[in-house]
């Protein structure tokens, strides 16, 4: 009989662990809220929906902080921390400085969910299932997303500066890059198609549109103007013919060389990924397939499980 009950009490502190953590594994579940935050779900996506409606650059904004974020040691919101006096984090490395955005939108989920469930949703999960339905709100596909990421306690510049990869890349630099973080290059081509939704800086084209041959003429003309040979750094053009809505535009671009960035041309200037565009130009479906798969895919880098990391309650600093 005694034996029964200390059974029994066992069985009751795993099943409190389960409803307290979501999983006694430290894996990824898409039902990991289930118990503790049933309508977590609801509330990212009404507030993805509410802040692409205002402007649609927010969903590629959304999306590229999710990247950002996986591409340096892993989904774990490194990349949403502040700097302080002691301590130096991602915002300020050069990818990332005056150029990623999109930490209000966090911020209001974050508050949101902090009222509903205290200390429970992570600013990890919460950057996965935001680039998620940032795609889904400009008409692109689905996918999957699992939770039960936590969040990490500090950050590095240096990954990030050395990690993400630049808008002045060659083919195999990007190939390396993407290669290091377990993608194929299939995979980097299908998610550099990302860039067919929001806005890059002049600052990161320029060269480009003043300095190579290998773009449409009348493409770089018409750019010009908005980005001079000196100044307006930070005006911005559109990475695609259709920026605001998630289609295949970005492969049928390159072919017709009006690649904005220098690292876009490249995956259809000559070299081994020149298919894989023809593919996805003539395809919308299967870049859209390949695009999720490689989501997910991204999404599952080195995430921090069970008692590593914490759930922070402010998303730009350590509690």
């Amino acid at each position: 009989m005694a034996l029964s009950k200390n059974l029994f009490k066992i069985s009751h502190f795993a099943l409190c662990l389960w409803v307290l953590f979501g999983t006694t594994s430290g894996q990824l579940s898409a039902n990991f809220y289930a118990r503790t935050c049933p309508n977590f779900r609801s509330v990212i996506t009404r507030a993805v929906n509410s802040a692409v409606s205002s402007e649609a650059r927010m969903g590629a904004s959304l999306l590229r902080l999710h990247f950002h974020d996986c591409f340096v040691n892993g989904c774990d919101a490194s990349v949403l921390l502040d700097d302080t006096a002691n301590f130096t984090g991602e915002k300020s490395a050069g990818p990332n400085s005056n150029s990623l955005r999109g930490f209000n939108v966090i911020d209001t989920i974050k508050t949101q969910l902090e009222s509903q469930c205290p200390g429970v949703v992570s600013c990890a999960d919460i950057l996965s299932a935001a680039a998620r339905d940032s795609v889904v709100a400009l008409r692109g596909p689905s996918w999957n997303v699992v939770f039960g990421r936590r969040d990490s306690t500090t950050a590095s510049q240096s990954a990030a500066n050395s990690n993400l990869p630049s808008p002045g890349a060659s083919l195999s630099g990007l190939i390396s890059s993407f290669s290091n973080q377990g993608f194929t290059t299939n995979e980097m081509v299908a998610l550099s198609g990302a860039h067919t939704i929001g806005q890059a800086r002049c600052t990161v084209f320029r060269n480009r549109l003043y300095n190579e041959n290998n773009i449409n003429s009348s493409f770089a003309t018409s750019l010009r103007p908005n980005c001079p040979s000196s100044g307006g750094d930070n005006n911005l053009s559109p990475l695609d013919a259709s920026a605001t809505s998630f289609d295949n535009r970005y492969y049928n671009d390159l072919i017709n060389q009006r690649g904005l960035l220098h690292s876009d041309q490249e995956l259809f200037n000559g070299g081994s990924t020149d298919a894989q565009v023809r593919t996805y130009s003539s395809n919308a479906a299967t870049f859209s397939t390949d695009f999720a798969n490689a989501m997910v895919k991204m999404a599952n880098l080195n995430p921090l499980t069970g008692s590593s990391g914490q759930v922070r309650t402010n998303c730009r600093r350590t509690n």
